[in-house]
């Protein structure tokens, strides 16, 4: 195999295993010297390339790079064996100080159950309520998804110093909290769920309408926030309709995107979406979830959601949407959930069902305008109300749009939309001169 390939796929390998890693260093070392857990996932991969590019790929590369992680975790021990920085008094950490029961104690922290239980209190760590939802995504995305500070400050077009201060502050609370990677108590179990499932969902948003990168989607985020999700479906601790919901809502979501970009890289409405690329599997996996997730007496955000994603999946075409329908679970989420967002995107089912008059005097209603109009898609839904009736004011509002939004994807879009508008009336112009000669003609 080639330099070029090892890298490709240890890159690979890198964002599924090195969360694993770090949630069973973590437990080693102690959460306060979770740079130095990093450090040896870091030299495990370096090993990998090295090792694999003159012998070639071992038979099971990730049992092969967990290996190689558990003997350089045991050298560290063997290094800081004295050292302060790590608390051996420690009950979790007293069998790891003595040679006699250092290897076996390694051999029971690596079992493959014990790695999926870290993983999940290592997210309830990265997600305590006193950390902001920024910094929560942050620490996942750094110690569970293998990106680097770089790709964290690209993926959030913010500097790499920004991303490295606000890790160093979330360490350091850890370190003054004495914060350790665990189940939270029974009592406090469904709320804390709640804040992890949240940060998750906001990772797959991320990555499924990306607003700081220049990928519209990011399917590496999708990938991992679906792979987390999945922990807290399988986990009986955390198994609940919303977490079972949510994970319908991300198959949902995801069975689409083949079809939302063009070769070129160019935005795909729905209503063009060729729905053969649509992956049939995750919208019955999808439903699969949906059914689980349906007992109970709570209805969250993710079940309605769901509901919502489901009916574009299950129209045939377009036209065979059932808007309907949507614009009733609608008004079950604002009821729900009545934010901003939802509210704009009920205003386009609106638009759908009643047209651009009723739509602009309910807009003009809405206590959501002064937020709206902080954000693009509010004037990307005015420019399409008004396309039809004032091209003018259409196209104001969508050379607005194009000002507040950071995508080049969705600019492109927006411009794309603006040319067709001026199109359109290149050609109604040219046909009024030629109806007039035409009428000039017959006089």
């Amino acid at each position: 195999m080639i330099t070029s390939d090892i890298n490709q796929l240890t890159d690979h390998l890198f964002r599924h295993e090195s969360g694993k890693m770090v949630a069973i260093l973590t437990k080693i070392f102690g959460i306060e010297n979770l740079e130095l857990s990093e450090d040896v996932v870091q030299e495990t991969f370096i090993t990998a390339v090295q090792s694999w590019s003159l012998k070639g790929l071992p038979a099971n590369p990730s049992a092969w790079l967990m290996q190689v992680a558990k003997n350089k975790t045991i050298d560290a021990l063997r290094r800081n064996r004295f050292a302060l920085s790590i608390d051996f008094n420690d009950p979790d950490r007293a069998l790891l100080r003595s040679e006699y029961t250092l290897v076996t104690q390694m051999e029971k922290l690596w079992q493959a159950d014990e790695i999926k239980d870290d993983l999940m209190r290592m997210m309830f760590a990265c997600c305590q309520p006193e950390i902001n939802p920024e910094s929560q995504i942050t620490l996942i995305l750094k110690t569970l998804c293998g990106f680097s500070t770089s790709e964290i400050a690209k993926a959030f077009i913010t500097s790499e110093d920004t991303i490295s201060k606000r890790l160093y502050r979330t360490k350091e609370f850890f370190r003054e909290q004495k914060i350790k990677p665990a189940f939270p108590p029974v009592h406090l179990l469904g709320e804390r769920t709640d804040t992890v499932l949240k940060a998750i969902y906001l990772l797959f948003n991320e990555g499924y309408y990306s607003s700081h990168s220049s990928e519209l989607i990011r399917r590496d985020l999708l990938a991992q926030a679906m792979y987390l999700c999945k922990l807290l479906c399988e986990n009986e601790q955390t198994q609940s309709p919303p977490v079972f919901s949510a994970m319908a809502l991300m198959c949902f979501h995801t069975s689409r995107i083949n079809s939302r970009i063009s070769p070129e890289g160019e935005i795909i409405l729905l209503a063009q979406q060729d729905r053969s690329k649509w992956s049939h599997q995750l919208i019955e996996e999808g439903n699969d979830w949906m059914n689980k997730a349906a007992y109970g007496e709570v209805i969250s955000t993710y079940h309605i959601e769901a509901a919502i994603a489901y009916e574009h999946c299950i129209a045939r075409t377009f036209a065979d949407t059932h808007w309907q329908r949507i614009l009733t679970y609608y008004d079950m989420l604002a009821t729900l959930h009545p934010t901003a967002f939802i509210a704009l995107n009920r205003m386009t089912v609106i638009f759908k069902l009643t047209g651009a008059e009723a739509t602009l005097q309910q807009i003009h209603h809405s206590p959501f305008i002064k937020e709206w109009e902080k954000h693009y898609l509010y004037y990307s839904l005015l420019g399409d109300i008004y396309s039809a009736t004032d091209r003018r004011k259409a196209e104001l509002n969508l050379e607005k749009a194009i000002t507040l939004t950071q995508s080049d994807a969705e600019k492109v879009l927006l411009q794309k939309k603006i040319a067709s508008l001026q199109n359109q009336h290149s050609i109604a112009a040219s046909l009024e001169i030629t109806f007039d000669k035409k009428d000039d003609n017959l006089h």
